[in-house]
């Protein structure tokens, strides 16, 4: 029996564009290139979008390099838009950061922000890491974005807890205060 597949019926793949930033062109050289914040932690899902949307501006991008910590599974290969991209792994590598390299270009670090980053914490990333002539590295980039992260939550919960108290006030020991409480104005009337 012989099966004939029509291509036409088969689903094309749909690449979900890319979510980067760079930094622009200076002579301020930095550390970081940009940053990529990624779908999920598939590589060969993920970089085809990647590689494809550089390869116009930066020339064919041929090798990637990651840290294996950050990937369940580093593909040696992944097929992109005609030519195959080379992925190496190297656990020296700073777990947050990937690198790109072209033969007309040369080569880009970017700062891999997690999937699961919320949008906000994205784009504080993202800004940070294209700043011209920004010595931070990738790690010290996540290490800040978690202390901010954590400082936003907490004043979240602060505020969530104002508000369930109705915006009372509290007295030095926590407890919260009345309106008899408050102190009277200046000319004795509540």
């Amino acid at each position: 029996m012989t099966t004939t597949l029509d291509r036409a019926a088969q689903p094309a793949v749909v690449l979900r564009p890319a979510r980067m930033s760079f930094t622009p062109k200076t002579a301020l050289a930095g550390r970081l290139d940009g940053a990529w914040w990624p779908y999920s932690r598939d590589l060969e899902a993920e970089l085809p979008a990647l590689a494809a949307s550089l390869d116009e501006t930066w020339g064919r991008i041929t090798r990637v390099s990651v840290n294996p910590g950050r990937w369940p599974v580093v593909p040696r290969t992944v097929a992109v838009a005609g030519h195959v991209l080379h992925v190496g792994w190297f656990t020296e590598q700073d777990p947050d950061k990937l690198i790109l390299l072209s033969y007309t270009v040369g080569r880009w670090d970017l700062l891999v922000i997690p999937p699961e980053t919320e949008p906000a914490a994205a784009a504080r990333l993202m800004a940070a890491a294209a700043i011209p002539g920004s010595v931070l590295a990738a790690g010290v980039l996540m290490a800040n974005e978690t202390v901010i992260g954590r400082g936003v939550r907490d004043a979240r919960r602060r505020e969530a807890t104002w508000e369930g108290e109705g915006g009372a006030c509290m007295s030095p020991f926590g407890e919260p205060m009345g309106r008899t409480a408050l102190p009277r104005p200046g000319n004795g009337r509540r």
